[in-house]
């Protein structure tokens, strides 16, 4: 196995206390952060520890459910509901060791909602904190806005989750503890391959001690799907939220923000951490019918339906080529 090249990168962390006074100097920040780094964190934010952990709480009782209680809520092509060892990257051609459940705020949650005789209270404070998690995007998204020369309430507008065709995302994830070294079976293993997201932004919430979040900075110098490059450990804080830029707003922003490579590496050595690890990712997604073109026009207009069905594709056709290549070896 090729060992991980690593180097250090300072990560920008961002507070937004007294953000209605500050939003200048918060906006210069985060300008300043998507153009060089694609990665940040946040602080201030107004979402506790305590509810932070509430959540994490609620997400590992889900977890403990047998499986065919989990297969009630499967996943579908709306991009909801829990998959298990399903999701392979086009960059490792095999399936993560995880499982996930993703909820959204709309109709695409018909049917998918885990009934309250197996976790009573469950979707009531999922939504709850999805309703917090969504508050800090939207302050996040009028500074991209008047970064980008939009209306201050632009971005929020086509990010309203208050409708039925809204598709932002909250998905629970839980990766499955591994063997350490000297009891390996001989196996690879792959936590989330080196992948970019292909939201407007993530929100990431981690728990401290549950370690494996890397990124790969500067898109337009990797190796695809950043393979073989060098990448910055990112440490696990439960009151932070690690947020990235996604595909989307790379686009939208006529690519002036870096969408950036990351993923959860599998523990290699002695030090890393095999436990089970726990994390929240909030994918900020704009409605169905949002128009999405940068200020410049670089990109032809496309809806946020057409972007995330482009978006699926490209996975699609590189995951094909992936495994084609790794056929022929």
């Amino acid at each position: 196995m090729t060992r991980t090249r690593y180097t250090t990168r300072p990560i920008p962390q961002i507070s937004l206390h007294s953000f209605s006074t500050r939003i200048d100097e918060i906006t210069s920040e985060l300008i300043s952060a998507s153009e060089n780094v694609g990665f940040f964190t946040l602080t201030n934010h107004g979402i506790s520890i305590e509810e932070i952990e509430s959540m994490f709480a609620l997400s590992e009782r889900f977890f403990a459910l047998p499986d065919d209680i989990k297969a009630t809520v499967p996943w579908n092509p709306n991009n909801v509901g829990w998959e298990k060892n399903s999701q392979v990257r086009p960059s490792t051609g095999a399936p993560d060791t995880k499982e996930s459940y993703q909820l959204q705020f709309g109709e695409n949650m018909e049917q998918v909602w885990l009934d309250d005789c197996y976790i009573e209270g469950f979707r009531e404070q999922s939504l709850g904190f999805m309703h917090k998690v969504q508050q800090v995007s939207e302050m996040l998204m009028r500074c991209f806005a008047r970064g980008l020369g939009f209306p201050d309430e632009f971005f929020v507008e086509c990010h309203d989750v208050s409708r039925a065709n809204a598709q932002t995302t909250m998905r629970l994830l839980h990766y499955f503890a591994l063997p350490p070294p000297r009891e390996s079976d001989g196996k690879t293993y792959h936590r989330a391959g080196a992948h970019a997201d292909w939201d407007f932004l993530t929100l990431l919430f981690q728990r401290s001690g549950q370690s494996g979040l890397e990124i790969c900075p500067g898109r337009e110098v990797v190796t695809e799907f950043g393979i073989g490059d060098e990448w910055t450990k990112v440490e696990p804080r439960t009151g932070e939220i690690v947020c990235n830029i996604g595909d989307l707003l790379m686009s939208w922003s006529d690519d002036r923000f870096k969408s950036t490579f990351h993923r959860v590496k599998a523990p290699e050595e002695e030090g890393d951490y095999f436990g089970d690890r726990y994390s929240i990712a909030f994918f900020n997604q704009p409605c169905k019918d949002a128009q999405i073109q940068g200020p410049m026009k670089k990109y032809p207009m496309v809806t946020g339906e057409e972007f995330n069905k482009n978006a699926m594709k490209r996975n699609f056709a590189a995951l094909q080529d992936k495994l084609r290549a790794l056929e022929g070896n």
